[in-house]
């Protein structure tokens, strides 16, 4: 009489263990889980604020007349009220690209900020907009950290605006030419060139063998 109750204590113990198991992985299936968003929500938490520190986006767009009047009386660049304040008074010019959200400050040739490992750089040799003709040259990182300042510049087409802003004297530029060169450590730039010029070079989106070229002409 004693084998049958033996038998259903068996059973039972069995259930428990089987219930115990199953409570197991399905509470270590929810901890896989969460652990799988968890990482998930911070990599998009922190690719947003890469995003944001080095490509600040416009909350309000509105036109303003500059306070100095630029060659041919053309209108200065349409200005953007950011999510937070920068002094571009410290630096020695300011490119805008209005349509990839694009404002940033570049210093000086000779300056120990103007460092492409921190900074739009100027680079040597470049003439300067009232200097004459000639190709006023700027080269940034692309790519996704928080340097990569030139990150956008590959949804630019012909026709596209860029403007430059020095001493108070903002210069309209058109794309008017983009082309790829071998990354071999070395570019060979013209600065000579037959009319006001802006030269932005930077590494080719999804090519790590190439720099991608985007030449501007000055029209006012």
């Amino acid at each position: 009489m004693q084998m049958p109750n033996l038998l259903k204590k068996i059973k039972r113990i069995k259930k428990s263990q089987a219930l115990l198991i199953g409570s197991l992985f399905i509470f270590g299936g929810s901890i896989v889980l969460s652990w799988n968003y968890l990482l998930t929500m911070r990599e998009q938490v922190f690719s947003d604020m890469k995003i944001a520190m080095m490509d600040p986006v416009p909350v309000e767009q509105t036109e303003q007349t500059p306070n100095s009047t630029t060659p041919n009386n053309t209108a200065a660049p349409q200005h953007y009220e950011e999510q937070y304040t920068i002094d571009y008074s410290k630096y020695f010019g300011v490119l805008e690209i209005p349509k990839i959200g694009l404002k940033r400050g570049f210093y000086n040739v000779g300056s120990q900020y103007n460092n492409i490992s921190s900074n739009v750089t100027l680079v040597n040799g470049s003439i300067l907009p009232y200097e004459g003709y000639g190709n006023l040259v700027l080269m940034a990182h692309s790519g996704d950290s928080y340097i990569s300042f030139f990150a956008y510049l590959y949804r630019l087409g012909g026709g596209d605006d860029c403007y430059i802003t020095i001493n108070g004297v903002t210069y309209h530029y058109k794309i008017v030419n983009i082309y790829q060169v071998n990354k071999s450590g070395a570019m060979i730039m013209d600065f000579n060139s037959p009319s006001p010029t802006l030269t932005l070079v930077t590494c080719t989106k999804d090519n790590d063998k190439a720099q991608t070229v985007y030449v501007a002409n000055y029209v006012g």
